[in-house]
């Protein structure tokens, strides 16, 4: 019983496939984030010219500006012109992380639409179950691990940081052109430090999520067998089924029993009950058969509605072998039972 109770077992594919369809899967967000910060950085450099050429414009607008009074009109025509340009210089950029981080959900679970995850569920404001988590050894080390990410990044990215301010002295000579391409290469530099440092912890990120995502979804032996039982149903309620199909075809088949022309038997494992209606069918027909007690039951109804009984016992294990139910006897069998039906004619004076 204890080792049933353990989720031991790797999760079926209909657990998997139920979580998924909650909105449960495995998603690592630094790993979301690598893909965006790639995306954005390749974005960044194809649109450098028009974000640049933007800028300019800008600049130049505020410096056509100079010596001119600052009134409510003017303040209104700043305020409109900047919001442009800045909404033509970051929109593009927007638009292709936010379409980086679609591309990086899909990656990792495919395309996914459920509304489970986004109904209300009054279980998760429960202000005692909330501290218990709050205080988890869970959160905690998710804590941690966010802590030391950040510094990390944080850390490195100073660095680089701190050695760019030391060369803005010379910076602040070059033209604005000049001080824009070294803006741009430092800050490419600078992206790339914290690419790398991202994706490192982004794939370690993504080995812990899927692992615990899984040994999540583990289940029990029991839990299996349940769901075995729910998927293919109960194997007793199956067998009774089963059972009870098995009994009413034998009772239907007794009842073709009086209606027979005569029973063959061997003589006492098996016993074939033969009709034959030229009317209805070129062949012969079995109506029923059986052995052993099948078979005697088949002879006591057939002695009891006065139906005759032949012993033959090769020809009644080859029509018990190679014949249905309610299906014609086979050709190679015709003289046999022919002859049969031959005796019992002349017995019964047909």
């Amino acid at each position: 019983m204890a080792d049933d109770a353990e989720k031991t077992e790797e999760p079926t594919s209909k657990k998997i496939e139920d979580a998924r369809n909650e909105g449960n899967v495995p998603k690592s967000q630094d790993t979301s984030g690598v893909i965006a910060l790639f995306v954005a950085i390749l974005a960044f450099i194809m649109l450098f010219p028009y974000m640049s050429e933007h800028m300019m414009l800008l600049f130049k607008y505020y410096f056509s500006l100079l010596g001119m009074p600052l009134d409510k009109a003017l303040m209104i025509d700043i305020a409109i012109v900047t919001i442009k340009e800045f909404l033509l210089i970051v929109m593009p950029l927007s638009i292709s992380v936010a379409v980086a981080g679609i591309i990086a959900a899909v990656a990792q679970f495919g395309f996914l639409f459920t509304t489970k995850a986004i109904m209300p569920d009054f279980k998760k404001i429960d202000p005692i179950k909330g501290t218990k988590n709050l205080f988890s050894m869970k959160k905690m080390i998710e804590g941690a691990k966010v802590t030391f990410k950040s510094f990390t990044a944080l850390g490195v990215g100073f660095i680089f940081f701190f050695l760019f301010i030391l060369e803005l002295p010379t910076v602040a000579l070059f033209g604005l052109g000049d001080q824009m391409e070294w803006l741009k290469d430092k800050m490419l530099i600078i992206a790339f430090v914290m690419l790398l440092i991202i994706f490192v912890f982004a794939m370690i990120d993504l080995i812990i999520v899927r692992k615990q995502y899984f040994d999540g979804l583990k289940m029990s032996k029991q839990e299996i067998k349940d769901e075995m039982k729910n998927m293919d149903g109960d194997p007793l309620i199956k067998a009774k089924i089963r059972q009870i199909q098995m009994q009413a075809s034998r009772k239907r088949m007794m009842s073709n029993v009086p209606t027979a022309d005569v029973v063959i038997t061997n003589p006492t494992h098996f016993a074939v009950a033969i009709r034959y209606d030229e009317a209805k069918s070129h062949a012969p027909i079995v109506v029923a058969k059986g052995m052993d007690n099948i078979a005697l039951q088949i002879k006591k109804i057939a002695r009891e509605n006065g139906v005759h009984i032949v012993q033959n016992a090769p020809l009644a294990r080859s029509l018990y072998d190679q014949v249905e139910l309610d299906k014609p006897i086979p050709h190679d069998l015709f003289a046999a039972v022919a002859e049969v039906l031959a005796y019992v004619y002349k017995m019964n004076k047909k």
